[in-house]
C-alpha cells in the first residue's frame, strides 16, 4: 500500500500562466483529460488552481467570452498545498478539513503534481463508488 503522496499523485500535471485565457486553460484540461490545471508564474512558482467549474461559473455563466477572460480572474489563489513526501493520511485529512477535491503537490515552491479525491479513493477505498469510477477507463 502506498504511503506517500508521491506514490498516488499525478506527476505530469499541466500548468497555465495567470495571463493565459480561460480557453487556453480549457484546452490544456482537454488534452490532459483533467478537470483542473495549476496556475504558475514565469518562474514556475505556484499561484493557484483553475478548474473546469471555474471556467463555467466564472466566465461562461457570466456571459463573458472565455477567450477574453484571464485565468487570474477566475482561479482560486488561496491554494492549499502538500509536499510529495507527506503521508497520504495527511493529504486525506487536509482535503477533508479544507473541503477540497484537488490538492496541488509542491516542492521548493514549484508544482510537481496534483492529488485528487479519486486518486486517494483508488488507493485506499477501491470498492467505493468513487474508487471504482476513478479507476475506470475514460468514456469520452
Amino acid at each position: 500500500m502506498a504511503e506517500q503522496v508521491r506514490d498516488v499523485m499525478t506527476s505530469d500535471v499541466e500548468t497555465v500562466e495567470p495571463s493565459d485565457s480561460a480557453v487556453e486553460a480549457a484546452k490544456k484540461m482537454k488534452s490532459a483529460d483533467a478537470g483542473a490545471v495549476l496556475v504558475a508564474d514565469d518562474d514556475g512558482d505556484l499561484k493557484g488552481i483553475v478548474t473546469d467549474r471555474d471556467i463555467v461559473v466564472g466566465a461562461v455563466a457570466e456571459g463573458k467570452d472565455p477567450s477574453d477572460v484571464k485565468v487570474e480572474e477566475i482561479a482560486s489563489t488561496d491554494t492549499t498545498t502538500i509536499s510529495p513526501d507527506d503521508d497520504i493520511d495527511d493529504a486525506i485529512a487536509l482535503m477533508k478539513e479544507k473541503k477540497i477535491r484537488r490538492l496541488p503537490v509542491v516542492e521548493d515552491g514549484e508544482p510537481v503534481g496534483i492529488v485528487s479525491l479519486g486518486d486517494l479513493a483508488q488507493e485506499r477505498d477501491q470498492d467505493s463508488a468513487l474508487g471504482a469510477i476513478s479507476a475506470a477507463s475514460p468514456n469520452n
